[in-house]
């Protein structure tokens, strides 16, 4: 009887002594002085560009050249875009998403790969900026010193300065690193290239990786900076200041989707149900017309989803569907099929309908300053909805998608014809003026205004890949709100904001495109020159940790996890 009492005591001794030894176990393989956490800071940067080798994610480099202004500091004097797709098999190589030098066709890449190159700008010197040293980053070629701990986000790093050792060759990297303490990857980079000359000039950038899964850091976004408006450096050198970003996403896009739906479980009854009543279960041809336009848009919805250039359904597909329900309700309206919103990747300012979906670019939802300004624009594009305004069913064939990746915006335009713009302004007019936002027109309109004062700078920007310009859509503005006189002019609020930077509303995921929106403190008073409409800024990320996902683990799944994880 006393050994049985005993034998749980030494089975609880036991229990104890192995969670004790545990974590020294753990201690015991962490690196233990700064000399071998720098060699496993090397050999795992050494790892990262093998591994990139095997992901060809999308690319997009937005840069908006600056000039001195009085009242604000810097204001921006025209801009240049580029999207491609990265092939990092073959290192900085990139593929645009447009069709050159071919006659006859709309060249709806903004300013074009060839306009892109000039004495200034190169896109895969931007593409270049993803990585810290492709070939040499050893302690050959660098010294590297440790700082201090740090915090970006929920993430804690070590903090490194890294200078190229003497003769160790141009196009070196020096500045600062920032590495995850767990599994010792840099998951941030700031500094330059070492080694300008007359004919080559390296730029200031901050590089930024994102945790996409267990052991894996992945290239997400670059800041780049160079000169200032008001240096004399700048100015001699013969270039004018600027800012870029570029933002990269659909590391693993394509068969996600299709993989989570075959792999679904599904249970089927022994004893099917087989409905014998009487009910009406055949189509009329007017079911049939709408059948057919529903599935001319779903493929072309899916086909933009498989390229990454539309984000999957998720959270900000739910906000604007918010907002499309209160016009319809507040209008009476019972739309047949429902009306569907997605978001386009891109930054570029633009919004459509394909049939009754309706589509915001990511660049414009991040801009606008509030949710009156978005139901301007949707109501708009729901004024096409209600209207019945065509779109090309022949996508409802197949065949009709099997097309070249770079051929995605020739083949595509959902553009409008004047008379129909005019329509839907018309009925989008209606629509606010019976809708609980008919009273808040002044952030609206003081957008409409801010946009049209800067549209001779950021032609690239309002220019769209596949719809019309969001200044075609915001002519509604100028007579939606019954409430507001015409001839009154907007004048802002205190602290209000007229648009916001780049960047301001909505965060990527870079592995499987989901968005979901920023959830950030508010910024107290602004100056004017903090204000910055539709200007291109520095990024702070919140770096977070998540689970380990497999190739066939449902992105759906990832971005729960993410959102679960995050912090507000």
């Amino acid at each position: 009887m006393r050994r049985l009492k005993i034998l749980p005591a030494i089975l609880m001794l036991l229990a104890i002594l192995i969670l004790l030894t545990m974590p020294i176990a753990a201690a015991a393989q962490q690196p233990t002085t700064v000399s071998e956490v720098v060699d496993k800071v090397v050999r795992q940067e050494q790892a990262e560009v093998q591994l990139l080798r095997q992901y060809s994610p999308l690319v997009e480099t937005y840069i908006q050249n600056r000039r001195a202004d009085k009242q604000v500091g810097a204001v921006p004097d025209g801009d240049k875009y580029f999207l491609g797709r990265a092939e990092l098999a073959k290192d900085v190589e990139l593929e645009p998403l447009e069709l050159e030098h071919s006659a006859g066709i709309k060249h709806k890449v903004l300013g074009g790969w060839s306009s892109f190159f000039s004495t200034e700008f190169l896109p895969r010197g931007f593409l270049q900026m993803i990585f810290l040293d492709m070939n040499g980053f050893d302690r050959q070629h660098y010294k590297i010193e440790y700082v201090r701990r740090e915090f970006l986000g929920e993430v804690r790093c070590l903090v490194f300065d890294v200078d190229p050792l003497p003769k160790s060759g141009k196009g070196r990297f020096v500045g600062r690193i920032w590495v995850e303490d767990q599994d010792f990857h840099i998951v941030r980079f700031n500094g330059a290239y070492g080694g300008s000359s007359m004919t080559s000039h390296y730029f200031n950038f901050d590089s930024w990786r994102v945790n996409t899964g267990k052991d894996q850091w992945l290239p997400a976004f670059v800041y780049c900076e160079q000169g200032s408006v008001r240096d004399a450096q700048t100015r001699r050198m013969g270039f004018k200041a600027f800012r870029a970003q570029t933002r990269l996403w659909g590391y693993n896009i394509g068969n996600v989707q299709g993989e989570q739906e075959l792999s679904k479980i599904l249970v089927e009854g022994a004893n099917p149900v087989n409905d014998q009543s009487e009910a009406a279960n055949d189509y009329s041809p007017f079911q049939a017309e709408r059948a057919w336009a529903r599935q001319a848009e779903e493929n072309i919805t899916e086909r933009l989803e498989r390229q990454g250039l539309i984000a999957p359904r998720g959270e900000v597909d739910k906000v604007l569907e918010t907002v499309i329900n209160n016009l319809e309700v507040t209008n009476n309206l019972d739309i047949q099929p429902e009306v569907h919103c997605r978001v386009l990747m891109t930054s570029t300012l633009e919004s459509f309908s394909i049939g009754h979906t309706i589509v915001l670019s990511r660049g414009l939802i991040d801009v606008l300053p509030d949710e009156a300004s978005l139901a301007a624009i949707l109501a708009h594009e729901l004024g096409h909805v209600v209207l019945g305004h065509h779109m090309d069913t022949q996508f409802a064939f197949f065949d009709s998608l099997r097309f070249k990746e770079k051929e995605t915006f020739w083949h595509f335009d959902f553009a409008r014809t004047p008379e129909e713009e005019e329509a839907a302004k018309q009925k989008g007019n209606e629509l606010l003026s019976n809708s609980p936002y008919k009273e808040q027109s002044i952030p609206a309109k003081l957008f409409l205004q801010a946009l049209t004062s800067r549209a001779k700078e950021i032609p690239n920007l309002i220019s769209p890949h596949l719809g019309d310009s969001v200044s075609t859509s915001l002519t509604v503005v100028a007579s939606a709100f019954s409430a507001q006189p015409s001839s009154a002019e907007p004048k802002p609020p205190p602290n209000g904001i007229a648009a916001l930077p780049l960047g301001g509303r909505i965060k990527v995921d870079p592995w499987n495109d989901h968005l979901r929106m920023l959830k950030s403190k508010p910024a107290g008073t602004l100056a004017e020159s903090e204000r910055m409409p539709f200007e291109v800024t520095p990024v702070l990320l919140y770096l977070t940790r998540q689970g380990e996902h497999t190739s066939t683990e449902a992105a759906s799944a990832v971005a729960a996890k993410s959102d679960s994880e995050t912090k507000p």
